[in-house]
């Protein structure tokens, strides 16, 4: 079953504000502290990451997570 909503947003978005930092999967892996296969599946919609993991996430883009949450909501 696909996912839905947030989920089904989420993942995308962090690809689209990785790919304009010009950062590699591993690049953003290593400055969120999760392994960069983790990176892969969250941008494929493949893994739903956990508030903290969400927030890490954000941070290594250079964006609080309600931003990212944000424009989620705006896509989803």
């Amino acid at each position: 079953m696909p996912r839905q909503g947030l989920s089904a947003v989420f993942g995308p978005l962090v690809k689209k504000h990785r790919l304009a930092k010009k950062l590699s999967q591993e690049a953003l892996a290593e400055k969120a502290d999760v392994h960069p296969t983790y990176i892969g599946l969250l941008e494929r919609g493949q893994r739903v990451p956990g508030i903290d993991v969400a927030e890490r996430v954000a941070k290594a883009l250079g964006m609080k997570l309600s931003q990212l949450a944000a424009q989620a909501e705006r896509g989803a």
